[in-house]
């Protein structure tokens, strides 16, 4: 009898602790509507990776990079990205289509908003940021520096919507509908 007190005891310890910790992963959740970034991303995809000068090379995915981030890391990992975007991509990226521009800086400024929610995150020391994720952002940034600045920022514009695909499998349930 005692035995079986003591296992539905642990049993029930292990399920709180468990349930504790994803809601503490779930408060660093993207409140946002991924679906409309990459609708407004597809309006403009065309004639952003019609400007790419080197279709067979990649910023964003490699073996190594963004498929193999533990869920404990995709917290640190989307933040970096959102980071990487906001301060080099899209400052580095001149554009001259108001039309396109505009749908750049509503992408952007949705970077923003969820690059804000995700600091005060780290700030409360819920986004962890492990080897493997400074490791993943950081081969990307080298991916991104063997390129000429204008040739990069199209390559990882036009990479945005694998990039908004990760978010939406990673951050599933998380963004507005």
């Amino acid at each position: 009898m005692k035995a079986q007190c003591v296992s539905l005891w642990l049993l029930g310890a292990i399920l709180f602790l468990c349930s504790v910790h994803a809601r503490g992963l779930r408060r660093c959740l993207i409140s946002m509507d991924i679906h409309q970034i990459e609708e407004t991303f597809q309006e403009i995809k065309g004639a952003i990776q019609a400007k790419d000068t080197f279709p067979n090379i990649t910023i964003l995915f490699t073996s190594e990079s963004l498929h193999s981030i533990k869920p404990l890391d995709v917290c640190c990992v989307t933040k970096s990205l959102l980071e990487f975007y906001v301060d080099r991509v899209f400052k580095d990226h001149q554009e001259v289509n108001p039309q396109i521009l505009r749908k750049i800086s509503s992408i952007a400024n949705s970077f923003l908003y969820m690059q804000k929610s995700l600091q005060q995150c780290q700030e409360q020391r819920l986004c962890h940021c492990g080897q493997e994720a400074i490791n993943a952002t950081r081969i990307i940034h080298d991916n991104y520096n063997q390129l000429e600045v204008r040739s990069a920022a199209i390559k990882s514009l036009g990479e945005l919507d694998l990039f908004l695909a990760w978010i939406g499998k990673n951050h599933q349930g998380t963004s507005a509908a």
